[in-house]
């Protein structure tokens, strides 16, 4: 059974100073990575995860996750090669399909269907395992950095992370991932691209078997990663759980918000059972909050750190 490693994204940089505090201050509360989205609107993912290295000594930097339709994969690998150098080897390089149509309009990317996009995501991968090997170095100049690390790409790049809910996300993900991520959010159906509800445990239970599945040998050598989609703390979990689910619209039973992965309710002692739990019944053990629950959930990493 794998340690736990704990994390959170970043949504914004009110300023330089207050990014890089706050990923000093998580290095020292026993965090092991921040991650960068990869959103229109959002800070652009590369500069952020550079300013956090700068800022510390030994905490990740990592991508949660790239739309590989908005990246071309020469660049891309040239982008993380760099920062794998310069960062000392901190890199973790998160890769997904994207799932928000308003982003690709906005900027012009046309929006294909879901299979197309799955393709580009596994092309990109491949890409990028081609790019860190021979290829950028040949070219004229010579000057191209190698990634670091070399434990992902089969032993040409920085660790990959790969997740999702469907079939195909999840069996690339078996095939080519160092990380793999069980979504935890469902696109509702009918409804616009990026409308989404919660998964459930059952629904956990079942993605973690289709991919254990594609695995095959690789299910014990694979690190699992979870992205929690919220973090509330109460003293009293299923009064909690109960006003979660009002605010959700009824779209979950009770029952059901108190024992998805997805969220996290109760005292910072019970949130760590919770996570103990989770490990033994899905493999979880690579822990990501979103940052407004940071706060929050600090005391559950310090708890666990002790």
């Amino acid at each position: 059974m794998r340690d736990f490693r704990f994390s959170f994204n970043v949504f914004g940089i009110p300023s330089r100073e207050a990014l890089q505090e706050r990923c000093r201050r998580a290095e020292s509360a026993g965090f092991h990575t921040v991650f960068a989205p990869d959103h229109l609107g959002a800070p652009a993912p590369f500069p952020v995860m550079q300013a956090a290295a700068d800022a510390t000594e030994h905490l990740r930097v990592g991508s949660l996750v790239l739309c590989a339709p908005f990246w071309n994969p020469a660049l891309l690998a040239r982008e993380a090669a760099s920062l794998d150098v310069l960062s000392g080897g901190r890199l973790e390089l998160g890769l997904g399909a994207g799932h928000m149509k308003h982003e690709f309009d906005a900027a012009g990317i046309p929006w294909e269907p879901f299979g197309a996009r799955a393709g580009r995501l596994e092309e990109t991968i491949t890409e990028l395992r081609r790019f860190f090997t021979t290829d950028l170095a040949a070219l004229p100049g010579g000057h191209s950095p190698a990634p670091v690390q070399k434990t992902g790409f089969d032993g040409s790049g920085p660790p990959l992370i790969v997740g999702g809910t469907g079939d195909r996300v999840l069996s690339i993900a078996a095939r080519y991932a160092d990380v793999v991520g069980v979504a935890g959010v469902y696109q509702v159906p009918g409804k616009p691209p990026g409308t989404f509800r919660l998964g459930t445990a059952g629904e956990a239970d079942e993605r973690v078997r289709f991919t254990r599945e594609q695995l095959g040998a690789r299910a014990d050598d694979v690190e699992w990663h979870l992205l929690v989609q919220a973090v509330v703390p109460s003293d009293d979990r299923r009064a909690a759980a109960a006003d979660l689910v009002s605010r959700f619209g009824g779209e979950m039973t009770v029952e059901e918000a108190l024992d998805t992965p997805f969220l996290l309710i109760g005292t910072p002692a019970q949130m760590a059972e919770q996570l103990r739990a989770s490990r033994e019944r899905y493999g979880f053990s690579y822990i990501t909050v979103h940052e407004p629950y940071y706060e929050a959930f600090e005391p559950v990493v310090e708890l666990m750190r002790g």
